[in-house]
């Protein structure tokens, strides 16, 4: 039998016109799914019959649970080189080889700043009240130059986001607790003394930083009760960094100014959820990897991954 691909939550529609798919012309069965899933029930009769599946960055979780459904697996394939939603340990104990594509580092740097200028300047606020014919400038933009953006992280996303800070003439600050002084010193910042030095005194907070055991919940109540009433919190990198259910109390009680939100706890956001309608949140839907060049470079190598592992080489296997 040919065997069966299915590409995970192509919410756009565009797999199949981003990449050249022929190589796998007459030796691959592939179809594409573009609605998320509620329940672990729903991916095992969507997906059941499938040998290859590739997923769409942490869209679709892959725990052992799910991978023990999934007996006819063989090749996993998520876009990026690291998915903290795919256990590699079970997948190795099925025998799924798990591979992965390159990622650009660029696109969510620049949705930080969309996130950072749309907080300080109003955009969203003052655009729709262009489109309702509401009030001509209901509000009064907040500055950049001459403030303090502070950089929770300063990997390859954070430091990009730091240059850009300084090119609008900002003093930027940075810290995470294997920070140096040097690493700072090269990027054209300072390292903080203390991640509440930095939540004191940074006009925007923007998180950059790995969700792991020790970064998760890393900014909670007492954090941000440290945070200035007129500051804005930015989070392009895991939601589970800050404590959301504390995040929601300050905006709420508007104990800090605003914060601009790229990823949540739930994706998609329910509907009904308080960060969707906060007059002080702008909130997009998980949008800093999703960008044209980056799907072509995803689904692209996903060929390639396939490809190679029917050869019998797989390429840029993760675990």
């Amino acid at each position: 039998m040919t065997p069966r691909c299915a590409v995970l939550d192509d919410y756009q529609g565009v797999a199949l016109s981003l990449a050249d798919w022929s190589p796998l012309d007459g030796r691959v069965d592939v179809r594409t799914l573009r609605r998320p899933f509620a329940s672990e029930d729903e991916v095992v009769e969507a997906i059941g019959d499938c040998e290859i599946v590739v997923a769409m960055r942490e869209r679709t979780p892959f725990p052992a649970s799910l991978l023990a459904r999934l007996p006819r697996l063989r090749l996993l394939i998520t876009s990026g080189m690291r998915n903290a939603a795919i256990d590699l340990a079970a997948a190795a104990r099925h025998g799924v080889t798990v591979c992965g594509t390159a990622s650009n580092t660029e696109p969510p740097v620049e949705l930080t700043w969309a996130l950072i200028l749309g907080l300080a300047r109003s955009v969203a606020t003052e655009s729709a009240a262009m489109r309702a014919g509401g009030p001509w400038q209901s509000t009064l933009g907040a500055d950049l130059y001459g403030r303090r953006l502070g950089l929770l992280g300063l990997g390859k996303i954070g430091a990009r986001v730091a240059r850009v800070g300084l090119a609008f003439g900002m003093d930027v600050v940075a810290w995470s607790r294997n920070l140096t002084a040097e690493r700072a010193a090269e990027v054209g910042v300072r390292a903080a003394a203390s991640k509440e030095e930095l939540l004191e005194t940074s006009d925007f907070v923007s998180v950059h930083l790995v969700l792991g055991d020790r970064t998760r919940g890393l900014i909670g109540a007492p954090e941000l009760a440290r945070m200035r009433r007129t500051a804005y919190l930015v989070n392009t990198s895991r939601a589970a960094i800050v404590d959301q259910s504390a995040l929601l109390d300050a905006l709420r009680e508007e104990r800090i100014a605003g914060a601009g939100l790229d990823v949540f706890a739930q994706e998609p956001l329910p509907a009904g959820h308080p960060l969707r309608t906060l007059p002080n949140v702008l909130a997009l839907p998980h949008l800093g990897y999703v960008t044209r060049r980056n799907y072509e470079g995803y689904f692209q190598q996903a060929v390639e991954d396939i490809v190679a592992f029917l050869e019998g080489k797989p390429v840029r296997e993760l675990g």
